[in-house]
């Protein structure tokens, strides 16, 4: 079962723009998560690439990896002045990820290799037994001035 649990378009968290959603850790729920970040990145006005790419490759990894019957993974998003923080909580804390570097004939375990290309920086952090939390950081792109009507054609 996939559940909205929080999201805040007024926010009211001293201003952090946040979004939180427990989705089934299944490959129906991976997508979601993608779908989910890349709608909730256009209402905030931010580009949805590279952050769905991560959030993709991110929830597979919890839906694949840290999947328990029964048990639903976290995606939540929120932006911290011009950071942008993408998180995915998964319930097998003793199942850390591993950078590494797959055979050439894999068909996968390239996951953490394209979040390690694309976020500028990412790391996991344990939670509350047994939960473990795989987080990613964006840098976004300054805002484009306003036009000041000044140095036109007609000026």
């Amino acid at each position: 079962m996939n559940q909205k649990i929080a999201e805040d378009p007024t926010q009211l968290d001293g201003g952090i723009p946040n979004f939180t959603v427990l989705l089934s850790s299944t490959p129906r729920g991976a997508r979601l998560a993608r779908l989910l970040a890349a709608d909730q990145l256009r209402s905030w006005g931010l580009p949805a690439d590279p952050a769905t790419l991560i959030v993709a490759e991110l929830a597979a990894n919890a839906a694949t990896h840290g999947r328990l019957p029964g048990r639903s993974f976290r995606l939540t998003l929120y932006v911290v002045g011009a950071v942008l923080r993408i998180e995915v909580t998964d319930t097998r804390g003793e199942r850390p990820p591993r950078l590494q570097v797959p055979d050439a004939q894999a068909e996968s375990g390239r996951g953490l290799l394209l979040v390690d290309a694309l976020a500028d920086r990412w790391d996991v952090a344990e939670g509350r037994f047994p939960r473990k939390t795989v987080w990613a950081e964006l840098a976004l792109p300054s805002p484009e001035p306003a036009p000041t009507g000044s140095g036109g054609a007609r000026d």
